[in-house]
């Protein structure tokens, strides 16, 4: 069965085409992320799915209903979001449970649910507490416990990890992992952090100017993408690119392409085109080599040159991805 689709779904706002046609499905109980570039759609994408803007054209199923005039109650779906959006002068406990409250739950089912998801995320100690009293990962927790309770057809993540600093997100991710392990619910997350899409999903479906670009698995996606701005958004640092004539000092292109290589394929050696190191940015265990001929190689720490030394470069031909160098479609060796 699936989690959700979209089928053909376009919204604009005036002149700007947010959704242009998009077609998307999270297959149940999987935990799909979105990413792109700010302004490709994807909180649009998010919003329409929870019934917060209504479509243009095209449908969206949630477990094979079509929900795509419902109201957002009737749709079945609890949406985390990045401000956390927590009442302040409730306690942890209120918070998760008002919605519970609002549609008259028994009380002792009310009490159960909230116990559960409070002890899920973590946060049963602080229940007693108000939002103030808490860190942003803290908070963003009870947010997590909030949509949890609800027990939807699907969860809807608006960039919930975006507001925490870097060490509070890395653990947030974990935890969402986890969470969604044990949950087993479909889940569709959207971030504009590529590591974040990288480590989390399951699939990762990659957005741009209102489009899905590429859909897939994270380390798919990674080694064979789609097409150029694929290629170019996934990766830390970017993948290196090259015009043919530049490209075929190290590996035979056809006219009419684009090469692109990531860091990583970049081989400093003995062998190869000699070229002198520029600048070498050191990350903990990683090192970033950027040379005077344009690319950027990513070494271990312990083996990086010195600025100012020269090298020699390889490029294995099966390293290499071809791209058409107009359209920026996505070339087969011939």
């Amino acid at each position: 069965m699936s989690g959700l689709a979209l089928e053909g779904v376009r919204k604009r706002f005036g002149d700007v085409a947010a959704l242009d046609g998009v077609d998307l499905e999270a297959h149940e109980g999987e935990l799909l992320v979105v990413v792109g570039p700010s302004g490709c759609g994807k909180s649009t994408l998010l919003r329409c799915v929870a019934g917060l803007e209504t479509v243009d054209e095209g449908s969206i199923r949630i477990r094979e209903r079509d929900v795509t005039k419902l109201r957002p109650a009737a749709r079945d779906v609890a949406m985390v979001f990045q401000s956390y959006a927590l009442f302040p002068h409730l306690t942890v406990w209120e918070n998760i449970g008002f919605g519970l409250v609002v549609r008259e739950e028994p009380k002792r089912e009310v009490r159960a649910r909230v116990d559960e998801a409070a002890a899920l995320v973590g946060v049963t100690e602080l229940l007693e507490r108000r939002p103030y009293q808490l860190s942003g990962g803290e908070r963003q927790r009870v947010a997590l416990a909030r949509a949890l309770v609800r027990r939807p057809d699907a969860y809807l993540l608006d960039e919930p990890l975006s507001n925490l600093d870097a060490g509070t997100r890395v653990q947030m991710r974990t935890e969402l992992r986890r969470l969604h392990r044990e949950v087993g619910a479909t889940m569709v997350h959207v971030t504009h952090d590529q590591v974040e899409a990288m480590t989390l999903g399951d699939r990762i479906a990659v957005m741009d100017r209102g489009r899905v670009r590429q859909v897939g698995p994270p380390d798919e996606v990674y080694r064979e993408p789609r097409d150029r701005f694929v290629a170019s958004f996934l990766g830390t640092p970017a993948m290196n690119f090259l015009d043919a004539e530049a490209a075929r000092a190290f590996v035979a292109v056809p006219g009419g392409a684009e090469v692109g290589v990531r860091p990583e394929h970049v081989r400093l050696g003995p062998d190869g085109v000699a070229t002198r190191v520029d600048i070498v940015e050191v990350a903990g265990s990683e090192a970033y080599v950027h040379l005077e001929n344009g690319l950027v190689a990513h070494v271990p720490a312990d083996a990086r040159p010195a600025e100012g030394a020269e090298v020699h470069v390889a490029i294995r031909r099966e390293d290499v991805r071809l791209f058409d160098a107009e359209s920026g479609e996505r070339l087969e060796w011939t």
